[in-house]
């Protein structure tokens, strides 16, 4: 199993490298414009797919259909060697699982199982948004809870991940952090508090000890 690394992007900042993993259990009817929608709809956004994931047994039928699908839309494909043994795709490198394209531009891989699909999420991802598609609640469950991202979605496109789309309002970033705030930020997320306490003549001492007076909480507005 490879190590989690330090990671190495060719363009620009490395906002978001997400990932599209499709299930042993997927229904490949909705997967191809799911998979079209997340790597098109609009290729330059950090919320747009840079790989797809595709387990080994479904890849012989959804390969060549999904390559198809693309390439009408102008998407350059890449594939290790589990893709290119089933379509014709130029060779994946290592450097194009850690790339952030922001282009038309879609590297493909086979894995094993969604325990490699998982793995490899949490090693090239960024931690921005990647999905499963998977008709199957379990595997649904453990890629949810298990992948390491800000956004983790089942059956739909990564590219809902998005400040309005989530009813933030306008978004003015992304933070993929795991303290707060996380995921797209609205203003509400850039927003902290500040208290302002009155009094008239108040000391803690009248609230500590053995006559101490007890606190009483409501709401004053």
């Amino acid at each position: 199993m490879p190590q989690r690394r330090r990671k190495a992007y060719r363009l620009g900042h490395a906002e978001g490298i997400c990932h599209l993993y499709i299930d042993r259990a997927a229904d490949l009817a909705k997967t191809i414009p799911i998979a079209v929608d997340s790597k098109t709809q609009y290729p330059a956004a950090c919320n747009a797919i840079e790989t797809l994931l595709v387990h080994q047994n479904v890849a012989p039928s959804f390969l060549p259909e999904v390559t198809q699908a693309l390439l009408a839309k102008g998407v350059a494909l890449r594939g290790d060697a589990a893709t290119q043994a089933i379509v014709d795709v130029e060779a994946a490198t290592e450097e194009d699982w850690a790339t952030e394209y922001s282009d038309l531009i879609l590297s493909i891989r086979v894995v094993e199982s969604l325990e490699g699909a998982i793995a490899h999420i949490n090693i090239y991802g960024s931690g921005h948004t990647e999905a499963i598609v998977t008709e199957d609640a379990q595997d649904a469950q453990i890629f949810m809870s298990s992948v390491d991202a800000a956004g983790v979605f089942q059956n739909c496109s990564t590219r809902f991940a998005d400040g309005f789309r989530y009813g933030l309002g306008a978004e003015v970033g992304i933070s993929t952090q795991q303290m707060p705030p996380r995921g797209p930020v609205g203003l509400e997320g850039l927003v902290t508090y500040k208290y302002q306490l009155q009094g008239d003549g108040h000391i803690v001492e009248t609230y500590a000890g053995k006559d101490a007076r007890a606190f009483t909480h409501r709401e004053l507005g």
